[in-house]
């Protein structure tokens, strides 16, 4: 194939991330390695019960053929949007076919121009995409600093949209829902949070932090994401049925996009079926959460933010850089462990860490024994 100009364009920028060591590639998961890099927080995606309505799915057809608007509904999925949206306690719930589409759908169709996004500065990247996609007016506050989106909101004009997450993917750290629920509800902005890490795996029945705090009313709009601990892939967002049929109407990624396959919407509802059952699944991953935390920040040259839940960031004060990050996490995997870098862009330059994700199924020896090897 000949090479023309830009072929060298996007050649010189692989190279500069060569040079910084942030280069991305795909790797294969090695076999047999202790698992602290999945989002699979409570084994779902192995479940018995999901596996089970898998495989009975496979009888029907391997794909939804359409769109949603066109071949791609049933009564399957609709019946799925009825229970989310009833277990998360909201009147309607619309299926997106990933947490990206999800934060993309909304945040490009409901603010328009003239109103305002004030998104925390730590905001996963599909937000910033979806505001990116809108014509409303945007700014980011300092992360979890209610102080700044005051100062914020001073520019504000329109409907007023306040995104934020209620567990933070990089920091492991929470939004302050109650607090940013009262600001929102004083003022009359809409509060939009990203569920993302949090559905499945914080109240009773795994509702969610939202509805776990109690703010469900409080909320205009929630994405939860099923890629995490549902053990699958999809989201939906819920809110008001208004809201609902709005998105249906105007949102692309959601009017032309193929809908989610038989088989996805099957492991979904079998999961919602059994995340009520899940309740020592969940105290067995928060108690190894706070393990995990406690035991690696006795390793020297280790630091893990107290403040961090289930997502454990691991920084290397001594000796930062992607270099570090990347040297630590081979040898880990090494030693038998399932740990991933995480390096700029990603992150912010000079934040570089391990990300390690805890799970219900960990052991305290696993936990034990990736701590030795960080020592070494």
């Amino acid at each position: 194939m000949p090479e023309f100009p830009l072929h060298q364009r996007l050649a010189q920028q692989l190279a500069q991330r060569e040079t910084a060591g942030t280069r991305r590639r795909l790797t294969q998961p090695a076999a047999g390695l202790v698992d602290f890099s999945s989002n699979d927080y409570l084994g779902l995606s192995r479940h018995p019960t999901v596996q089970a309505a898998v495989q009975q799915a496979t009888s029907e057809a391997a794909g939804s053929t359409g769109s949603r608007l066109l071949t791609g509904n049933s009564a399957a999925a609709e019946a799925l949007e009825v229970h989310v949206a009833q277990f998360h306690r909201a009147e309607a719930a619309l299926l997106f076919n990933s947490g990206y589409a999800a934060n993309l759908g909304f945040f490009s169709a409901v603010p328009r121009r003239g109103d305002t996004i004030l998104y925390d500065e730590a905001s996963h990247a599909s937000v910033k995409d979806g505001i990116r996609s809108s014509f409303a007016t945007a700014w980011s506050f300092r992360h979890n600093d209610l102080a700044d989106l005051e100062r914020r909101l001073t520019r504000a004009t329109g409907a007023v949209f306040v995104a934020v997450e209620s567990l933070y993917s990089m920091d492991g750290d929470m939004a302050p829902l109650p607090e940013l629920a009262a600001f929102c509800r004083a003022r009359g902005l809409y509060l939009v949070v990203d569920e993302a890490h949090s559905n499945g795996v914080y109240g009773p029945a795994g509702e969610g932090l939202v509805a776990a705090l109690g703010l469900e009313s409080d909320v205009f709009a929630r994405i939860l994401t099923f890629g995490k601990a549902l053990g699958s892939q999809g989201a939906a967002v819920v809110g008001p049925t208004v809201l609902h049929d709005y998105l249906l109407n105007f949102s692309r990624p959601f009017i032309y996009t193929t809908a989610l396959p038989p088989l996805t919407i099957a492991s979904l509802t079998a999961a919602y079926q059994v995340l009520p059952t899940l309740a020592a699944e969940r105290q067995q991953l928060f108690a190894f959460s706070d393990y995990l935390k406690a035991t690696l920040n006795t390793v020297p040259g280790l630091h893990v933010p107290p403040e961090s839940h289930i997502i454990h960031p691991v920084f290397f004060p001594q000796q930062p850089g992607p270099e570090t990050a990347r040297r630590v996490a081979a040898a880990a995997q090494q030693a038998g462990f399932d740990v991933r870098p995480i390096v700029s862009p990603t992150v912010p330059v000079g934040t570089e860490r391990l990300r390690l994700i805890v799970h219900s199924y960990n052991t305290a020896a696993e936990i034990n024994g990736l701590a030795a090897v960080l020592r070494q």
